[in-house]
C-alpha cells in the first residue's frame, strides 16, 4: 500500500518533518513492504520556510541582518525557488520569540519590509509571505515603511515604530513606496480573522502578545485609523493575520492573501501524493473544532475526501469528536498516558501512532484509538 503521512507540526514539542519521519518509522516497523512518502505541511507560520524547502529540489537559501521586532537586529533567512518565487517568514524577523519580553505597543514588522526589499533586489517576480507567529499589532506599517511608505502625524511627523503610535495616525505618504514585484506577493495566513472588531487583530491576538486590556484599546483604535487612512477592506478573511499585517500589505501593496495550509499544501504537491494512495495520515499538536477551518490538518482531509483516499488522525489531544473525512484516530496522550509524558517524548509516540495505525485490521473502520 502507498501511504502519504502529511502533518503538521507539533507546535512546542516536534516540527512537521521530524513528525512525518517517526510516523514512517513506526509504520514501516509494521508494515515494512509499504510505500510511504512523507510530505510534511504547514498553515503559513513557523516552519513554512522549511517544508517548502523540502519539497522544491533546485531551492537556494539567502540569509541577512535585519531589524528585528524590538531594537535588537536578528539574522533571517528565507527562500528561493524555481521560477524566482521568493518565500519569506515573517517570524524570521518580527516573531515573538525573537523579543526579551513582550512589547505591544513598541514591537514591529519593519525587518520584513527589509526581507520583502532584499527579495526584490535579488530579483524576485513573485514573493510568498508566510504571517504566523507575529510580535506586533502595527497593521504591516513597519514592513510598509521599510518599502518607502511614510505614516505620519497631524503636525506631518513620521509615527515612530508599533502599533501604539498608530493611535496619532492622519495620513500616509505612499508616493515612495516600492512597488511590488511582477507576480505580486502572496500572504499566507493561519488565521481567518479580519482587521477590527472583537474577532480580530488587536482584541483577539494582542494579548497573546503581552497586551493589558488597555493597550488591546489602543491598538484597536491605531488599526482603526489605519484602515480609515488606506482603505482597503479590513473585514477581509485573513486581514488581522500577523498584528493587522495582512491588511496593510493587501491594502497598500495589493497582497493577495490566501489560508496558508491550503497553498503550501498546492505548492508541496498534496494532490499529486494522493494520487494512488491508500491512506493519508495526518496530525498536529491539538485537534479541536477549529482545526478545519484554515489549518493543515483541514486542508488533508478535504484534500483526501476529494482524491477518495481514507484519512487517519495523530494528535496530541483530541479536544472534540474527529469530524467527517476521518477513518481513524490516535492520540499521543492516550499512548503515553498523559499529555506530559507524550510531550516530552514526541518522537517515540508518534513512532507508537505509526505502528498502531499500520496494524489496524481495518483502516476504514472509523473507531478511534486510545
Amino acid at each position: 500500500m502507498r501511504v502519504v503521512i502529511a502533518p503538521d507540526s507539533f507546535k512546542g514539542t516536534i516540527d512537521a518533518a521530524s513528525a512525518a519521519a517517526a510516523l514512517a518509522e513506526g509504520w514501516l516497523a509494521a508494515r515494512p513492504g509499504d510505500e510511504v512518502v512523507c510530505l510534511p505541511l504547514a498553515d503559513g507560520g513557523e516552519g513554512t520556510v522549511a517544508v517548502l524547502a523540502a519539497a522544491a529540489e533546485d531551492s537556494v537559501w539567502h540569509e541577512a541582518v535585519v531589524s528585528g521586532p524590538g531594537s535588537a537586529r536578528v539574522t533571517a533567512r528565507w527562500l528561493e525557488l524555481p521560477g524566482a518565487v521568493h518565500v519569506i517568514e515573517l517570524a524570521s524577523a518580527a516573531g515573538l520569540p525573537q523579543l526579551p519580553a513582550p512589547d505591544p505597543l513598541g514591537a514591529h514588522t519593519a525587518g520584513v519590509g527589509q526581507l520583502l526589499r532584499l527579495a526584490l533586489d535579488a530579483g524576485a517576480r513573485r514573493i510568498v509571505l508566510g504571517l504566523g507567529g507575529s510580535a506586533s499589532t502595527d497593521g504591516g506599517t513597519g514592513a510598509l515603511t521599510a518599502l518607502g511608505a511614510r505614516f505620519l502625524d497631524a503636525g506631518q511627523r513620521e509615527l515612530p515604530p508599533g502599533g501604539g503610535a498608530l493611535i496619532r495616525l492622519a495620513s500616509a505618504d505612499l508616493s515612495g513606496l516600492r512597488p511590488p514585484p511582477p507576480g505580486g506577493l502572496t500572504c499566507l495566513t493561519d488565521v481567518r480573522a479580519p482587521l477590527l472588531g472583537p474577532n480580530g487583530a488587536a482584541v483577539v491576538f494582542a494579548p497573546q502578545k503581552g497586551a493589558t486590556a488597555q493597550q488591546v484599546i489602543d491598538l484597536e483604535q491605531g488599526l482603526a485609523k489605519l484602515a480609515v487612512v488606506l482603505r482597503g477592506d479590513p473585514a477581509a478573511p485573513g486581514a488581522g493575520a500577523a498584528g493587522g499585517t495582512g491588511y496593510g500589505l493587501a491594502a497598500a501593496w495589493g497582497a493577495q492573501l490566501r489560508p496558508g495550509s491550503a497553498e503550501i499544501a498546492r505548492i508541496a504537491g498534496l494532490d499529486t501524493a494522493l494520487t494512488g494512495a491508500g491512506l493519508v495520515i495526518t496530525g498536529e499538536g491539538r485537534y479541536d473544532q477549529t482545526s478545519g477551518d484554515g489549518k493543515v490538518v483541514g486542508a488533508v482531509i478535504a484534500a483526501a475526501v476529494t482524491a477518495g483516499v481514507p484519512a487517519a488522525l495523530v494528535a496530541g489531544l483530541i479536544g472534540g469528536p474527529p469530524g467527517p473525512g476521518l477513518s481513524r484516530a490516535v492520540t499521543l496522550a492516550g499512548l503515553a498516558g498523559d499529555p506530559a509524558a507524550a510531550m516530552a517524548d514526541p518522537a517515540r509516540w508518534l513512532r507508537q501512532a505509526g505502528r498502531e495505525l499500520a496494524g489496524s485490521a481495518n483502516l476504514a473502520d472509523p473507531q478511534p484509538l486510545a
